[in-house]
């Protein structure tokens, strides 16, 4: 079964994908297509697997791992004060992982309110003028994160 998921990671893969913010141990962070928060990403897993139990227990403590590991990243880069992690499947039947960045700064009407109760259609997509500088700074702190301490 082909899915999104596959799709993108073999379009990460071939360095064919504009939102790349890195490659990591357990696969690929990009930035979402729909920036419903400035920096919302996601971790795909490469190999692609059907879901988190698909991974032998090595494999699921890095996955997790680089998720919280980006987790870290997206406050640094966006001054988030959490991040709201999602994985779900059902949509695309493939392991991926869902980042929010969550500001202090929130209208008051949508701070309490989870990702899929805003309006999708109205976030603006990808784009490099608009979204480059938090890639660049994603980019920065996940190399920054994985130099060893001296």
């Amino acid at each position: 079964m082909t899915t999104a998921i596959h799709r993108l990671v073999d379009r990460c893969r071939a360095a064919d994908h504009p939102a790349i913010v890195a490659r990591l141990r357990s696969g690929w962070a990009v930035l979402a297509e729909r920036q419903v928060f400035a920096g919302y990403c996601l971790l795909l897993p490469d190999p692609v697997v059907p879901h988190l139990n698909a991974l032998a227990i090595d494999a699921r403590a890095t996955f997790l791992g680089d998720m919280a590991r980006l987790g870290d990243a997206l406050i640094a880069a966006t001054g988030a004060i959490r991040i709201n992690y999602a994985m779900f499947g059902n949509a695309e039947p493939a392991l991926h992982a869902h980042l929010f960045p969550r500001l202090g700064n929130e209208p008051a009407g949508t701070r309490e309110l989870q990702p899929w109760a805003f309006d999708w259609n109205a976030a603006p997509p990808f784009s490099e003028p608009v979204h480059g500088e938090i890639r660049r700074r994603l980019r920065a702190e996940l190399r920054r994160d994985s130099t060893p301490p001296a």
